[in-house]
């Protein structure tokens, strides 16, 4: 018998599967195409040791008759699903629901939208089964060796899974044995928090670009010296995975060209939908996630390529350049990017309160943390930091007034607003870091212009507002029109 099935043999399926077996478990899998599966299956004699441990393809077994596989599996079943988010999910949710068994467990492992994580943890429920949705990041080489794993849903299958999930993560730690998986939540906490992730991913990809972009096209620098640059970067307090692959790609050649691939490359950028829905439910809840935000409508600007080749030929701007020391201002752009990520976190974070609030989800932050300090695509060395943070203060609001980002931020002041000054200046588009700025600026405020705004709502549509000299939620009206000074 087997100890899980996977259902959905694309990449990230395959290492998923390949993950489980070399640490020892063994691993029922099928596909719709079966085709797909006997491919893969028939493969895997060929692949090299370091992808395919000995005695791992003999741990793994091919069904095409989803009853067959079904019976293969041990009690509890467990079967994770990694097949595309939407309907093939419910689609392959019903077509295992006749043969399941009274507390057999899903596992949805793809990018699912948590409404749909939180309405099939209901349905299950209600149906006997038990349910867990799963954030998985690190791609096909994080899904293979080692990925970071957030799982929410129902908790009570948890230790059923645990064994699993967690030796098939990423390892951080002194001694490499601390895994990036751990319970997260309740119904769609799990690709909620995944869902964060990708979001900071967005903002954090933006940053590094706007920075790249700054010194390219003021300071003139080429691809070596960028590279020389991150290199250097990655070796302080920006060491990350997205600093580190960044670096590289200004080391490879185009083999068309014998030039630089990166200048190759079309300026239009992709997305996959969960920037945007963490931008969309950050609008819901009233939460100022406006980084990330930006991120996303940088992409959606990228995308229109032709409108904005159009754009150039008769829009004009500065002409300026750059005339400061230019190590120093290398310098600005290192600390101006580092204050701006750390508003990303803070951003993220206030999110996931407001969510947890929302739904009834007991986060730990501070856990949430560990999981993203390896196999994803954000982990970076101030995740420890952002952990100490909540082991300080489990109820601290923002990031942001903790002692060390406080002390980060001030540090990072002045080089952040000569960054985003002097890009304005010179005409170069710094949307995130503006952004960042901007809502750090606002946060540390006690007072903004809302007051002006609320009077004008009241003028207009008589929608009332509060006083600063009368107790909270004691409302107001104006007959601005009869009070108004006679001009």
């Amino acid at each position: 018998m087997h100890d899980i099935g996977l259902i959905g043999l694309a990449v990230m399926g395959q290492n998923l599967v390949l993950n489980m077996a070399n640490h020892g478990f063994s691993v029922a899998v099928h596909n719709r195409t079966s085709s797909v599966t006997d491919e893969f299956v028939g493969g895997l004699k060929s692949e090299p040791a370091d992808k395919v441990h000995p005695g791992t393809a003999d741990r793994i077994k091919a069904y095409d008759d989803l009853k067959e596989f079904v019976g293969s599996l041990k009690s509890p079943r467990r079967i994770m699903i990694m097949v595309k988010a939407g309907a093939p999910v419910d689609a392959v949710i019903d077509q295992l629901k006749p043969l399941l068994s009274k507390g057999d467990i899903i596992i949805d492992g793809g990018n699912s939208y948590f409404p749909d994580t939180n309405r099939r943890s209901k349905a299950l429920r209600d149906a006997g089964l038990a349910f867990i949705g799963t954030g998985v990041s690190g791609g096909e080489e994080g899904a293979l060796k080692g990925p970071s794993i957030m799982p929410g849903g129902h908790k009570e299958a948890w230790p059923h899974v645990k064994d699993i999930l967690q030796s098939i993560s990423a390892k951080v730690g002194p001694k490499n044995d601390i895994p990036c998986c751990d319970w997260v939540g309740e119904d769609g906490a799990g690709h909620y928090v995944k869902m964060v992730h990708n979001g900071i991913e967005y903002g954090d990809m933006q940053l590094i670009c706007e920075a790249y972009f700054i010194l390219k096209h003021t300071l003139g620098l080429t691809n070596d010296e960028l590279y020389s640059v991150f290199k250097q970067w990655n070796e302080g307090e920006l060491a990350s995975y997205l600093i580190e692959i960044t670096r590289d790609i200004f080391s490879v050649k185009d083999p068309a060209t014998g030039g630089e691939l990166v200048d190759s490359i079309l300026d239009t950028a992709q997305q996959k939908g969960t920037g945007k829905w963490m931008s969309q439910h950050a609008l819901d809840l009233g939460v100022p996630t406006t980084l990330i935000t930006e991120a996303v409508y940088a992409r959606c600007l990228s995308a229109q390529k032709d409108a904005r080749v159009r754009a150039s030929k008769v829009l004009s701007g500065p002409d300026g350049k750059f005339s400061g020391n230019k190590q120093a201002f290398i310098d600005d752009v290192r600390q101006a990017l580092y204050a701006s990520k750390l508003v990303s976190y803070a951003q993220g974070y206030v999110q996931m309160d407001a969510a947890a609030k929302e739904f009834g989800w007991k986060l730990n932050n501070g856990s949430i943390a560990l999981l993203w300090r390896g196999g994803c695509i954000i982990r970076s060395v101030f995740l420890e930091d952002i952990k100490q943070a909540f082991d300080k203060n489990p109820q601290l609001e923002n990031l942001l007034l903790d002692d060390f980002f406080k002390t980060a931020i001030n540090k990072a002041q002045p080089s952040w607003r000569r960054v985003v000054s002097t890009a304005v200046t010179l005409g170069i588009p710094v949307p995130g870091f503006a952004a960042a700025l901007s809502y750090y600026d606002g946060y540390r405020l006690a007072r903004l212009p809302a007051n002006l705004l609320q009077a004008q709502r009241d003028y207009f549509g008589a929608h009332t507002y509060e006083r600063l000299d009368k107790p909270r939620g004691e409302t107001f009206h104006t007959d601005w029109i009869r009070e108004r000074k006679l001009t």
